[in-house]
């Protein structure tokens, strides 16, 4: 495993992160096989991992503080997210800070979330949701700055909505925050554009979330794919991204080397953007454990074929099923 600065933090992070937002969001899901992936991971080098309260209502947060303790002596970066206030995914330009993080709000679930894990502190707490015209409103500023202060949290970070690298920006360029949690992947590559600069210019970490688009990029997904009630992948890929999607990674499919999964091509293709920190893929069974972060050692991308995979640049735009 190799590891990378997060950031003005210094932290030295595994390249490979974990996003565990399927142990507690997604169906099929078991807390055995969850647990015993992420032993896995913390074996194999991976010492970064992100959850959110969002993500069972703090079950997964659970989770990572269970691993915390059994890792005692280990050095874990522990990662999470503050829910908005009206529990609304993403959120929108009418959405005041009041809608979504006012003062007590935000004290009141970053206590929410330590009890989840049984820690004392996080080292970073983010915004689930973001709007960088909420930079107008210094409220969250003081309200952070006091909790970090209280030895809640190390690092302060957001999550940029889908679709929305530019809607941090302004965030980023303010100097208020230490990490950026983006959607970045072969599809996705628009915050090359204007964060990833503002990102390196400030020295601000960029995690790198969604590098399998959601489940595309894998190469597994065919326009017969269901998933069980309840799933939220259902509500995701509509036939009108399904399909899309499908039709986007088939072409993909002929690019991938000889002796290289489509999956592993997705996560080299994001390491060879220096800009980012860490890459958290969701991972929910060990054999994902073990395939995704031996990714780390096989490095980036020929240079000729990550040429080649720009091309396949897909800027999107929020609609009601993308969330």
């Amino acid at each position: 495993m190799k590891y990378r600065k997060f950031g003005r933090t210094n932290w030295n992070v595994s390249e490979i992160g974990y996003g565990m937002w399927g142990m507690a969001g997604w169906t099929g899901s078991d807390d055995r096989e969850s647990m015993e992936s992420l032993q896995l991971a913390v074996d194999r080098g991976c010492n970064f991992f992100d959850t959110a309260w969002g993500y069972g209502a703090g079950k997964s947060e659970g989770l990572l503080g269970n691993l915390v303790r059994a890792n005692n002596g280990k050095k874990l970066y522990t990662a999470t997210k503050i829910p908005p206030k009206n529990f609304k995914w993403p959120s929108k330009r009418e959405f005041s800070l009041d809608d979504c993080f006012p003062p007590d709000h935000i004290e009141e679930y970053v206590e929410k979330c330590l009890a989840n894990a049984g820690l004392s502190s996080f080292d970073l707490m983010q915004f689930h949701t973001w709007e960088d015209n909420w930079l107008e409103d210094d409220r969250w500023v003081k309200k952070m700055e006091d909790l970090k202060s209280q030895g809640m949290f190390s690092a302060i970070g957001i999550s940029i909505n889908r679709w929305e690298p530019w809607n941090g920006v302004k965030t980023v360029e303010s100097g208020i925050v230490d990490a950026v949690q983006v959607i970045y992947n072969i599809f996705d590559q628009n915050p090359v554009d204007e964060l990833f600069p503002a990102c390196r210019e400030n020295n601000v970490a960029v995690i790198a979330r969604v590098p399998f688009d959601e489940g595309s990029l894998t190469g597994n997904l065919t326009k017969e794919s269901e998933w069980p009630k309840g799933d939220w992948r259902n509500t995701y890929f509509v036939p009108e991204n399904l399909f899309a999607s499908v039709e986007r990674a088939d072409k993909l499919k002929p690019l991938v080397p000889e002796g290289m999964t489509m999956p592993e091509m997705a996560l080299r293709f994001i390491l060879n953007e220096p800009a980012v920190s860490t890459i958290i893929p969701g991972m929910r069974k060990p054999q994902h454990v073990k395939a995704n972060l031996a990714v780390s050692d096989a490095g980036p991308l020929d240079p000729s074929l990550v040429k080649e995979l720009k091309k396949h640049r897909w800027d999107r735009k929020p609609t009601g099923w993308s969330q």
